[in-house]
């Protein structure tokens, strides 16, 4: 079967990409840094031919709550002054762990969207980030590695992926890996969308959430919760209207979520009966090697080939 989108469109505004030279600031939205993996992810950058800055409470720890990498003020404040930089070009997350969701309405949307497109690159905890750029700037971003994620600092291929994303985006149109299998067949357009799954759940009723999906190709993917779990995340977002409108969903990782037959079959079971095509395993996510991700790009997913192919590249031409 071919799906198409309700509503079909062009996608969000893509930020232009990167050139040798261009500066990155890296902040810390949500868990506590470790000061020597975030020494490594920036000598990474740097190694990219990249300036970078790293924001002034990116060390910090709440005084109170240590979940939290500083006081929620503090974390929003770096955000938005790396965003309002006019030296800047690109933000990257730090980690993910908790507490975007306690900061990001803080944030000065109305400035934010005064200033020229740049990109936001993250994963996790970030994709209540990607939910709000989306919502309130209409801006594309990049889900993907975080400078100081395992994938980033030790495996090869996602630093890579990553790289040429940023640099060459016409040469990362076309995602699959080799774990990517049919999980319901089919073809379908549609903008991506999502990021992690109780993240995405945890949004709804806040005032980012989108009333639903309708024209996405969803991505979603998790760690760590078990497939009753998955379960209850899949049913709440049903249940909210979240999937209406869906035209294709890929699925990306579910490291440290149980046995996967059993998480297989509860996607299955919750996501089948939408009727649209589903790639299993199309290796994003937190998964030892990972895709980056564009978000709010027009896309084919084809389910029965493995691959989630781009319409545009993640990034515009400068």
């Amino acid at each position: 079967m071919d799906q198409h989108p309700t509503t079909p469109g062009r996608g969000l505004t893509r930020p232009p990409h990167l050139r040798p030279g261009d500066h990155v600031a890296v902040v810390a939205t949500s868990g506590p840094i470790d000061p020597q993996r975030l020494a490594a992810g920036t000598a990474l950058l740097r190694s990219w031919d990249l300036r970078v800055t790293v924001g002034p409470h990116v060390l910090d720890t709440h005084p109170v709550l240590g979940h939290l990498a500083g006081t929620d003020t503090d974390r929003a404040a770096d955000l938005q002054a790396a965003w309002l930089d006019p030296t800047v070009d690109a933000v990257m997350c730090a980690r993910g762990g908790y507490g975007v969701h306690r900061m990001v309405d803080l944030l000065d949307w109305d400035a934010l969207r005064a200033v020229p497109p740049k990109i936001l690159i993250g994963f996790s905890d970030v994709s209540s980030l990607h939910e709000a750029f989306a919502q309130h700037l209409g801006l594309a971003t990049l889900y993907g590695p975080m400078s100081t994620s395992t994938p980033l600092l030790e495996d090869g291929p996602t630093a890579e992926h990553l790289r040429r994303t940023l640099f060459d985006p016409a040469a990362t149109t076309v995602l699959t890996s080799a774990t990517a299998a049919t999980l319901v067949p089919g073809r379908a357009r549609g903008i991506t969308a999502g990021g992690c799954t109780h993240v995405l759940t945890a949004e709804r009723g806040t005032p980012a959430a989108r009333p639903s999906y309708a024209g996405s190709i969803l991505i979603l993917e998790d760690v760590n919760e078990h497939p009753y779990q998955l379960d209850r995340l899949l049913t709440q977002l049903l249940r909210s209207g979240a999937f209406d409108g869906v035209t294709g969903i890929a699925l990306g990782s579910w490291e440290g979520c149980g046995p996967l037959d059993r998480v297989r079959d509860v996607m299955l079971d919750r996501l089948g009966p939408l009727g649209v095509p589903i790639i299993w395993e199309l290796g994003f996510g937190h998964c030892p090697s990972t895709l980056t991700v564009p978000l709010g790009v027009p896309a084919l997913l084809d389910a029965d080939a493995g691959t989630l192919t781009l319409d545009l590249p993640a990034l515009a031409e400068r």
